[in-house]
This record gives C-alpha cells, structure tokens and sequence, in this order.
C-alpha cells in the first residue's frame, strides 16, 4: 500500500514518522510546495537523517494544480492525507474523489460536507477531523456516550501548552507547537453552546471574560483554566444525544492566568483583522502581533509540551446518575523532536488512514469520527504511540 503525505509541516512530518512503521503501509510520497532547490534537498535530507527509507518527496503546488487528481493517479497512491491548511482541504478532497482515493484529514468537516453524496455515488471515503479537537476528542466522546443510558451532559477540553516544568520561561506561560496564526484567530472566533437546555452563542469578543471561564485539574500536570471553543451544537445530532441533553460545551486549555492576557489584548483591539496605517503602510494588529511574538515563543530543544484531552458526559445508567470522563495526556517525544501536538494530530491521522487501508473503515461518503472509526480499537493504537489515556465513572448521587 501507498500513502500520499501532503504536507511536510509537524504535523505532516509526524503523520509520515508513524506511517514509517505501519506493516501495511509500504511506500509513503512526501508532497509540498518545495519553492527552491534548496527546501527539497532540505526535506530530503530530514528523510535520510531519521532514515525514513519508505519516503521519497515530490513537489506539488496544489493551489495551482489543476490536474491534481491525475498526479494522485500517475503516484499509483492508495490513499491522500491532507496536511495542509483548512483552505486547501477542499481542492485536495475533490481531486482525491475524483480520483476514487480515500482521504483522511485532521480539518474540520465544514466545506467537504458538500461532497458527501458525491462521495457515496463514487464509494469514495472522505474522513476528515483526525486530529486532537477535532478528532480523539469525538471518539472519547462516543465511548463516554455509549456508557450512559441517557445523556444529560457532554463537555470536551482540549488544548496543547508547555510542559509544567517549562512553563514559567514564558512571560505568558504558552508557548507554540500550533501554527500561530490559526491559535490567534481562535481567540476571536464565536462559539455555540448549550447550559441548561439553551443554546447560546459566546461571541468571539467575551471568549476570555472571567463569566466564561473556568479550572479543571489533570492528575500529574496541574489546574489549568477552559473557555469557550468553536461550535459544541454541530455535534448533537452526529452523537444522538435526545431531549434529555441539558448542558454541552467545547472548551480550549491553557494555564492559568492566559486568559486575563488575551482579554486585555482582544479589548485594545490587537486581534482584529482590520488593517491601520503605520508610518505610511498598512498592517493588521493580528499579523502584527503574530509576527512580533512568534519568535519570542519559541520551545527550547529539550523544552516539551503537553497536549491535553478531556471529555465529560453524564447522566443515567441504570436509573443512577453517573459522570463518565475520559483524559488524555501525552508529552513531546524529545528524541524524534515530535511535539505532543504534532504526535496527537499526524499519528491520528495516520491511523485512520491505516485503518482505511486494512479495511477496517468501509463505509462511504464524509465520515466522522463519531460513528465510522472503530473507538475501542483507535484508543489502544493511541494507548500504544505512548499516549496516556485514563477512564472513570463517578456516582453523581
């Protein structure tokens, strides 16, 4: 089996680290824009120093390519992985239904949801949200669903932040294993949610005012403070959750204090997008400040992060009430130099594309994580990557 890598970010590199050692995995193509001489013979020589024999490079510009589906065709590839930004997952999802190939992702569903019918004439799989949120986050949600009778409650936290022991090198105690830019326009974006049996939206401006906020605690690591992140409601249906449901939510992790920053920040106004004039050019306050302090927030080589899950659900079981949680903790690998965030999201990625590979995700159309990958299963290959996933049921009563 063949495997196209688009992507030779972190998280590409990491998807290519894991397919590396798959048994069915035989040939892997490591594709990018590669803009000169240089940056390939760069790539190949990364290839050759973690000696990843089964992974030869190819550049691809796949904004411009108009044949993309023909160059996945003529690779002779068994299935496409999109590592690339959220703007190219539909031009790469399309080529890769046209050309009949299984594609896996860690973006979001959003747009590819177009292609779903499409998808099911060609009998065609399209799985994207392999990641960390979206992504083992859904599947510990379907395990945590499927222990309650009826579901009342059902909240994921997720986020990736410097390990306890690195964490104070920064004057804002974060650090960046994501691309920056896209964890700036987070901080902006509105959210949908559920308290009560109402849904309320969280406007993009209010995600880090203290209402908003509150402290869980991960054994081993520390309290750390959650705000609202993205849309909780898009999920209701995909889970089957009924009338009972009263209360679900999607959070963001950092440590504490990183909320009372960034609600200075976003209140002067220094997330917006809107350009203003300095001395005689144009420049927005977001890329302005992504640029000044993406080099001031680096990790050290020896520095780790630590990504961190948790899902929540509770309700009935046996007419008692229960909470069942799910926690997910790993570390940056120093030895590969893989971060958590990117071993989390490429090796997730990687495994549904296995999955895909030895037949054991069959089905049709734009999947989700929610209801086509086999949950148990997926969690022991995480559990064997070296990630730490534990489980409890509390008596609510």
């Amino acid at each position: 089996m063949k495997a196209i890598v688009l992507g030779m970010g972190q998280q590409g590199k990491a998807t290519i680290h894991d397919l590396e050692s798959s048994d069915i995995v035989k040939e892997i193509v490591a594709a990018d824009l590669f803009p000169t001489e240089e940056s390939l013979a760069e790539a190949n020589r990364f290839l050759s120093a973690r000696r990843y024999y089964k992974t030869s490079t190819l550049r691809l510009n796949v904004s411009e390519k108009r044949n993309l589906a023909d160059e996945f065709i003529a690779a002779q590839v068994d299935v496409v992985i999109c590592m690339l930004p959220i703007a190219l997952a539909l031009t790469v999802a399309q080529a890769a239904l046209k050309a009949g190939i299984p594609f896996v992702s860690s973006n979001y569903t959003y747009d590819l949801a177009q292609l779903h019918d499409s998808a099911i004439k060609s009998n065609t799989i399209i799985l994207p949200e392999m990641g960390l949120d979206p992504g083992i986050d859904l599947i510990m949600g379907r395990l945590a669903v499927d222990e309650l009778d009826v579901v009342h409650g059902l909240n994921s936290y997720g986020g990736g932040i410097p390990a306890p022991e690195c964490a104070d090198t920064s004057p804002i105690r974060y650090k960046i294993s994501w691309v920056f830019d896209r964890v700036l326009d987070v901080y902006v974006r509105q959210a949908e949610m559920m308290k009560k049996g109402k849904c309320f939206s969280v406007p993009g401006t209010d995600l880090f005012k203290e209402e908003n906020l509150h402290e869980i605690e991960f054994d081993g690591v520390g309290k750390v403070e959650a705000y609202p992140n993205g849309d909780a409601l898009r999920y209701i249906k995909l889970f089957g959750l009924g009338s009972g449901l009263q209360d679900m939510g999607r959070y963001a992790l950092r440590w504490t204090g990183h909320s009372q920053f960034w609600r200075t920040m976003v209140g002067l106004g220094l997330l917006e997008e809107e350009p203003v004039t300095v001395g005689g050019a144009k420049v927005s306050p977001r890329a302005f400040l992504s640029q000044c302090l993406s080099p001031r927030l680096q990790f050290g080589n020896k520095e780790r992060d630590v990504a961190l899950l948790r899902v929540e659900a509770w309700g009935l079981k046996n007419n008692k009430r229960v909470k069942v949680t799910y926690d997910l903790v790993d570390y940056r690998d120093t030895e590969t130099g893989l971060f958590a965030m990117n071993r989390t999201v490429g090796f997730t990625c990687s495994i549904a594309a296995q999955m895909i590979l030895s037949g054991k995700i069959t089905e049709p159309g734009v999947l989700s994580p929610v209801r086509h990958v086999p949950p148990h299963e997926f969690m022991k290959e995480i559990e064997a990557r070296g990630m730490q996933v534990y489980h409890k049921i509390e008596d609510m009563e």
